[in-house]
């Protein structure tokens, strides 16, 4: 078997066994759906949940298109690929930081939402971890609970966002 084989299987074999870690619900009414699309929960929610954050809308509407369970699997592994910041190794860092920081996300941010649906979260799913927190679970005299999130962005630059309220929604500043 080949190397890119060999990688392609665990691949999917991974991404499965992290997606049914995580449950299945139904992709959002989108009306790009066809009467193709897959009975796979496994495809459905790689969409729906696994990238929803991080999928351009070109490659969205490209998986939509797609009629066959074998092209959207193909999809998926090609989707990881271009992606992988070192293509010549086995192990697709990004993918498995990904899949990670979805895991670490459910597990640290559920309110009445998963983890991975609620903005602290979304926001780390996507950043990573801040560089610094500023956390205030019990507020102050004038507000409820909040958290100060730093991103150093280079060159003496920094994205501050806040975080505000028992389910800590992003505050826009």
């Amino acid at each position: 078997m080949t190397r890119l084989r060999t990688y392609a299987i665990d691949s999917i074999v991974l991404t499965g066994l992290l997606a049914m870690s995580f449950g299945v619900s139904s992709l959002a009414q989108n009306p790009e759906h066809s009467r193709s699309e897959s009975s796979d929960p496994f495809l459905r929610k790689w969409l729906a949940q696994d990238v929803v954050y991080i999928i351009k809308d070109e490659e969205r509407a490209a998986f939509c298109r797609l009629t066959a369970d074998e092209e959207r699997y193909h999809f998926i592994e090609q989707f990881w690929l271009r992606r992988d910041p070192t293509p010549e190794t086995i192990a697709n860092e990004l993918r498995d930081e990904h899949y990670r920081r979805i895991v670490y996300a459910n597990e640290r941010f559920p309110t009445t939402a998963p983890g991975w649906k609620t903005d602290r979260g979304r926001t780390y799913i996507v950043w990573g971890p801040p560089d610094q927190i500023e956390a205030h679970p019990r507020g102050d005299a004038n507000s409820p609970p909040f958290e100060i999130w730093r991103y150093r962005a280079g060159q003496g630059s920094e994205r501050v966002l806040e975080f505000v309220g028992t389910e800590y929604k992003l505050r826009k500043r």
